[in-house]
C-alpha cells in the first residue's frame, strides 16, 4: 500500500507542477500582451503624420495620417452590425489627395437609413492606416449588383474603387458626415485570453490535487 501510495502522490505532485507552470506562462504571457496592447494603443492615438508613399501593411498597421482631399464616386457598403446599433453597412469611399487616390472607410450607418453624400469639396481626414484581416474561407463573394460587401478586402476593394491598396480608418473629418458615425481604430477587438487561460490551468491544477487525494484515500481504505 506504502509503494501505490507513493506512485499516487508522486504522479499528483508531478501533473500538479505541470498545470500551475502552465498558468504561470499564461500570467506571463498576459504581462506581454498587456505590454502589446499599450504599445498598439500608444502608437494608434500618437499624433498623425502625412500617408507615406508606398505603406508597409505591417510596418505602418495603426499608424495615425491625416490627409486633405476631396471624395470622389460612389462608396462601396460592407455589411456589419454595431452593438446597440444593429446592423448597417461601413461606407468605403474613394478619397482623392496629392495626386493620389486611396480609400477611406468612412463608418457606420443604420441598414434603415438612408445612405447620405459624401461631403463636398476638399475635406481634411483624420485616422489610422488599417489592412483588416477579415476574409476567410467562409467569407460570401461581395454582391456587386447590390453593392454588399461581406468583408473589408483592402486589395479587392481597391480594385473596385480604381484606388492604391492604401486604407484609411476614419476617426475625425472637418466637414460633417452625418449621419455616418465613425468607427475609428482601438485596440479592443485585439484578444486578450491569457488570464482566462491562466485560471482554467490553476483550476485543473486544484481538480488534478483533488483527484490525487481522493485516490489515496481510496487505496488507504482499501
Amino acid at each position: 500500500m506504502t509503494r501505490k501510495l507513493s506512485v499516487v502522490f508522486v504522479f499528483g505532485l508531478i501533473g500538479a507542477a505541470i498545470l500551475i507552470g502552465l498558468g504561470v506562462w499564461q500570467l506571463q504571457r498576459l504581462s506581454w500582451k498587456e505590454g502589446v496592447l499599450a504599445d498598439i494603443e500608444a502608437r494608434i492615438t500618437a499624433a498623425p503624420v502625412a500617408v507615406p508613399e508606398t505603406p508597409d501593411p505591417e510596418a505602418d498597421r495603426f499608424l495615425p495620417v491625416e490627409a486633405r482631399g476631396e471624395f470622389v464616386g460612389e462608396p462601396l457598403r460592407v455589411l456589419v452590425s454595431v452593438q446597440g446599433s444593429g446592423p448597417g453597412y461601413r461606407l468605403i469611399s474613394a478619397f482623392e489627395t496629392d495626386g493620389r487616390r486611396v480609400m477611406v472607410d468612412r463608418g457606420f450607418i443604420a441598414e434603415s437609413a438612408e445612405q447620405p453624400h459624401a461631403p463636398e469639396g476638399p475635406v481634411t481626414v483624420t485616422g489610422n492606416l488599417h489592412w483588416p484581416d477579415e476574409v476567410d474561407g467562409f467569407t460570401p463573394e461581395p454582391d456587386i449588383a447590390r453593392n454588399q460587401w461581406f468583408a473589408r478586402d483592402v486589395a479587392a476593394m481597391a480594385t473596385a474603387l480604381d484606388t492604391e491598396p492604401v486604407f484609411i480608418v476614419l476617426r475625425d473629418m472637418s466637414a460633417s458626415d452625418a449621419p455616418l458615425t465613425p468607427l475609428p481604430v482601438t485596440s479592443e477587438g485585439i484578444p486578450n485570453n491569457h488570464l482566462g487561460y491562466a485560471i482554467q490551468w490553476f483550476g485543473l491544477a486544484l481538480v488534478w490535487l483533488g483527484m490525487t487525494a481522493f485516490l489515496a484515500w481510496r487505496i488507504r481504505r482499501s
